[in-house]
């Protein structure tokens, strides 16, 4: 009788135990990023009244007689199945679809989480703004003007310096991808008039920058060439109304040309063949055709000596055969002029948005776009073997093993979506049928206590 006092006793403890970790799940219903827990059971020792016996010639063999002394927790388990994702438009909000752990740092501890409610400080680092723990990643270096990540490196803190300056950038290189009328009329050599040369030229303008972010324009005009099929002159300007100022020179491979003239040549299909300088340079046979050309920036602007300051560009033309992106010549109307060029004026950081792998962008009042940085992510060999830390984090353990940190999409981590939340995988019809089957549980142990506190009572009403 007294066993089965006390293996009832067990089995209220320990759905105690199981109703309070359903009551855990139940009031993280709508916690971000939260994963619920579940709770195994298994019987305690059993007491044995006697052993097993082996079959003998005489009889067979005979089971062991135990009897069991109750009922234990076997584990509380984490369920790191997915949450639902629900989209908030918030830029700083970031869920993860599949394995992983955002990483984030009080000083030197690191904390895991699947809760991406970030936000900014006030000095632009990407915070957990509940507990105020940084979140890292790497942030982008710039290396011949370009923003490279080193996501082989150590993590540190992101900073996104919202307002900060993006500084102007001297327009280095000019695409150029228009058709040319083999139709255009001809300009007579000698006193043609302003109609007449109007009609006989394709003028093509496009905005370009200097050094210090001043626009200027471009313009390159084309007009064929008489007595010479498929050969047409082109002049490059930049500023017409300063053009005695700029001094434009241009150049096949050199910007020391004495003129500012180049000719272009097509073969009978109108495919570009050839340029020529005016110093008589001549292009390349294959592949991509490049004219250097430079100009004289404004008169406030000068260089280290006090003179006027040459910028210098490249116009790319196109390749040579091709008709996709460059120069042609076919009888219909000229069409287009440059389509690219890199140069910018100054900008300042007005928003940033986060990819799928984590790279944030920012973005800035020129229009440009330039990498910042990208979160890093951690994986565990057993992820169940975590220790919760509060403020949905997670913590290494001895069982967890160690952080395999790295970017999104590689070895085993998921994606990220920016612009949403992973919402708890709690699910309330699971917990409350649970809760009943707890309860059950509980009421039945509940009553063999009190049978056995009868039979206690029978034996004590022997003796009166």
């Amino acid at each position: 009788m007294m066993r089965s006092l006390y293996s009832g006793v067990s089995g209220l403890q320990n759905h105690q135990t199981r109703m309070d970790v359903i009551g855990n799940n139940i009031s993280n219903v709508n916690t971000t990023g939260f994963k619920r827990g579940r709770v195994n059971f298994q019987d305690m020792i059993s007491q044995q009244l006697s052993g097993s016996a082996k079959p003998t010639e005489e009889k067979g063999g005979v089971n062991p007689k135990e009897v069991g002394l109750g009922m234990t927790v076997a584990a509380i388990d984490t369920v790191f199945t997915q949450g639902n994702l629900q989209s908030t438009g918030i830029s700083t909000d970031v869920a993860i679809q599949g394995n992983g752990f955002f990483l984030e740092k009080n000083g030197e501890k690191s904390y895991y989480t699947r809760a991406g409610a970030f936000g900014l400080d006030k000095d632009g680092t990407l915070v957990n703004p509940a507990n105020g723990y940084k979140v890292q990643g790497w942030m982008a270096r710039e290396i011949d003007g370009e923003m490279v990540l080193r996501t082989s490196a150590s993590t540190e803190d992101l900073i996104i310096p919202v307002g900060s300056k993006d500084p102007a950038k001297a327009t280095q290189n000019v695409n150029f991808a228009c058709n040319l009328n083999k139709n255009t009329p001809l300009i007579p050599e000698e006193n043609a008039t302003e109609a007449e040369i109007a009609k006989g030229t394709w003028a093509t303008e496009f905005k370009i920058y200097d050094s210090f972010g001043n626009a200027h324009n471009l313009a390159v005009n084309f007009r064929r060439v008489p007595d010479a099929p498929n050969q047409w002159d082109a002049t490059v300007v930049v500023d017409p109304d300063n053009a005695e100022f700029t001094q434009t020179q241009v150049g096949i491979g050199t910007t020391a040309g004495e003129t500012n003239t180049f000719r272009v040549y097509f073969d009978n299909t109108g495919t570009l063949q050839a340029v020529t300088d005016a110093a008589g340079g001549r292009s390349n046979e294959t592949g991509e055709i490049i004219l250097q050309a430079s100009y004289l920036v404004p008169e406030s602007n000068l260089d280290e000596d006090g003179n006027p300051l040459r910028q210098t560009m490249n116009i790319n033309l196109g390749t040579i055969g091709s008709q996709i992106n460059t120069i042609t010549q076919s009888a219909s109307s000229s069409s287009t002029k440059a389509f690219y060029q890199d140069g910018y004026t100054m900008g300042y950081l007005e928003n940033f948005k986060i990819d799928s792998s984590g790279v944030i962008t920012g973005v800035y009042s020129n229009g440009t776009n330039r990498t910042i940085g990208q979160l890093a992510m951690a994986t565990f060999t057993n992820q169940g073997g975590l220790e919760k830390a509060g403020d949905n984090t997670y913590v290494e353990s001895i069982n967890s093993g160690i952080a395999n940190i790295g970017t999104s999409g590689i070895a085993g981590k998921g994606s990220l979506l920016a612009g949403a939340l992973e919402m708890s995988n709690v699910d309330l019809t699971e917990q409350f049928t649970d809760m009943i089957v707890t309860q059950r549980g509980f009421q039945g142990n509940a009553k063999t206590i009190q049978t056995a506190d009868t039979l206690l009572e029978t034996v004590l009403s022997l003796k009166r």
